[in-house]
Parts: C-alpha cells; sequence; structure tokens
C-alpha cells in the first residue's frame, strides 16, 4: 500500500512539471499588407490634353511627389512652376497633400497650369524693402540731379525732416530681418511678373514721399510739435502692433506714417490693399486652424 501511495504521489508530482514546460505553439506569420497602388492622369488644363500616365503610385505620396515625377518628364516645368488640381475650376492642391486622402478612385486624374517662373518669397520682399530704404537715403542726402545744384548733399534744418528719416529707415530695417529671422511663408514662391508690380508700388511711393519731405522747400507741420509727436506716437504704436502681428501670424504689414499729401496717398492706398490681404489671410486661418480666435479682428482691433 505504501508503495502504490508512493507510485500515486510521483505521479501527481510530476504533472505540474510537464504543463510548466510546455512550449507554446509557435504564431502564424502575419499576411502582408497588399498595397493598392494609383494611376495618376495628368492633364492640361487648357487643352486637355493628356500629358502623362503615372502607373504604380504609391498612395501616401504627396502632390509635390507627383509634381516631382511630373518634371522628370517635363523639366522646363519644375515643381514650384506646377499648379495641379482635381478640377478646372477648383483651386490648386497643396503641396503636402496626401494621395489616398484626396477624394479620388484608385485611377486620379490631376489638371496641370503652368504658373510661369517663379521667385522665392524671400527674394521679393528684401527687394521690396531694400528698394524704398535706398531710394529715401538718396532724397535724405539730396543726390545731384535731384534738386537744384545748390542743393547737392545738403542737409535739411528741419529736426523733423531728419526724423521722418530714422523712422521710414527703421520701417524697413524692421522689415527686412522679419523677412530674413521671423516670417514663415506658407507659399514658397510667386510668380516673376508680380515683382514688378509689388516694388513698383514700394520704389514709387517712397521716391514721391521722399521727394517732398527732403525738399528743400518743406516746410515744418502746421499743427508744430503736437502733431510730430502724435505721428510719432502713432508710429510707434503701429510699429509695436505690426511687430506682435509678424511674430503671431507671420504675414502682416502695417504701413508708416508722417505728413504730406504723398504720404496721406500712399497711407489710404496700402491700407485699403492690405485690408484686402488680411482680410483673406483672416479668413483661411478661421478654416486652416481650429484654435485660431474667432474674435480676433482682420486689421482693425474690434472694427474691422
Amino acid at each position: 500500500m505504501d508503495i502504490l501511495a508512493l507510485e500515486a504521489k510521483n505521479v501527481n508530482g510530476a504533472e505540474p512539471e510537464k504543463k510548466a514546460t510546455q512550449r507554446p505553439k509557435p504564431k502564424a506569420p502575419k499576411k502582408a499588407k497588399r498595397i493598392v497602388y494609383f494611376e495618376v492622369e495628368i492633364v492640361d488644363l487648357k487643352t486637355k490634353e493628356k500629358l502623362l500616365l503615372l502607373d504604380k503610385v504609391e498612395p501616401t505620396s504627396t502632390v509635390l511627389d507627383i509634381k516631382s515625377l511630373f518634371h522628370k518628364s517635363y523639366p522646363k516645368w519644375y515643381p514650384a512652376r506646377q499648379s495641379l488640381r482635381l478640377d478646372p475650376k477648383a483651386k490648386s492642391l497643396r503641396d503636402e497633400e496626401i494621395l489616398q486622402t484626396l477624394p479620388v478612385g484608385t485611377t486620379a486624374s490631376f489638371y496641370f497650369s503652368d504658373l510661369g517662373p517663379q521667385l522665392t518669397w524671400g527674394t521679393v520682399f528684401l527687394t521690396e524693402c531694400v528698394g524704398p530704404l535706398i531710394i529715401y537715403l538718396m532724397f535724405y542726402f539730396r543726390l545731384p540731379f535731384i534738386y537744384s545744384p545748390k542743393y547737392d548733399f545738403t542737409s535739411s534744418k528741419n529736426w523733423v525732416v531728419h526724423l521722418a528719416c530714422m523712422c521710414h529707415s527703421f520701417h524697413y530695417i524692421k522689415r527686412i530681418l522679419e523677412t530674413m529671422f521671423v516670417h514663415r511663408i506658407s507659399h514658397g514662391t510667386m510668380p516673376l511678373r508680380n515683382i514688378f508690380k509689388n516694388c513698383g508700388y514700394y520704389w514709387c511711393s517712397a521716391a514721391w514721399m521722399a521727394y517732398y519731405i527732403n525738399h528743400p522747400l518743406y516746410t515744418p507741420p502746421f499743427y508744430g510739435q503736437q502733431q510730430v509727436n502724435m505721428g510719432l506716437y502713432i508710429f510707434l504704436f503701429c510699429q509695436v502692433g505690426n511687430f506682435s502681428i509678424h511674430v503671431a501670424l507671420r504675414n502682416l504689414k502695417l504701413p508708416v506714417m508722417t505728413q504730406c499729401v504723398p504720404v496721406a496717398f500712399f497711407t489710404l492706398v496700402a491700407f485699403i490693399q492690405m485690408t484686402v490681404w488680411a482680410k483673406g489671410k483672416h479668413r483661411s486661418y478661421l478654416k486652416e486652424f481650429r484654435d485660431y480666435p474667432t474674435l480676433r479682428s482682420s486689421i482693425l482691433p474690434f472694427i474691422l
């Protein structure tokens, strides 16, 4: 009996060991996910002619990747010069948009249009700002062939003229530094033809203002020191607000202020143009950023 009990005990005690030493069954290998490739057709927007058919385009490809593939077949149309859209009347697609997130099937048609030669926005901003800075100083130092020869390289006796030069120079130097260190530009380029319009506006306005402000017959403001102080306070307020908005939104501009008819005209035209730009930016920010303050005004706080 003792021997039978001992054998039974050994059998019962060995069972856990067998269970403990059982090896887990190997897992079945996962099946590789099937990649569904896209077929992309690029059509000329104007002529509706098929320009290129891209086969086996990965679904994670971006619009920029498609532009790069198109550029290999058409070297003259580099990516920045291309505009691709899903419908002839739709907006151009952003470079960062992903193919599989677009409202298309596995066969997608893109409409191509040529944007023309492009310049980087940084180059445009620097050209816009350096020009007025140099042009104004040419009038300030009264270089020859601007005024009468007897006034060549002379200096104005009115201290407000020197103050206006400092304010004007400060504004454009600030803009140059902001272009280099502050701005984050969403659209990397702009058409080459636009630089003539933009530079013409800034350069001609600077020359028109500078001619009258630095003229030898220039007279001080009608209301004297009070008007100068008020103009200076407004200028400094606008510059601080301008810089704060540039830091927050990276792309708004406000004009410099001083006295004379050309300056008033420049201020009015600049305000109208920048109001159009600001309202457009404001609408795009509301659509693009969920956390964008809905109560923020586009250009004038609580007004416009």
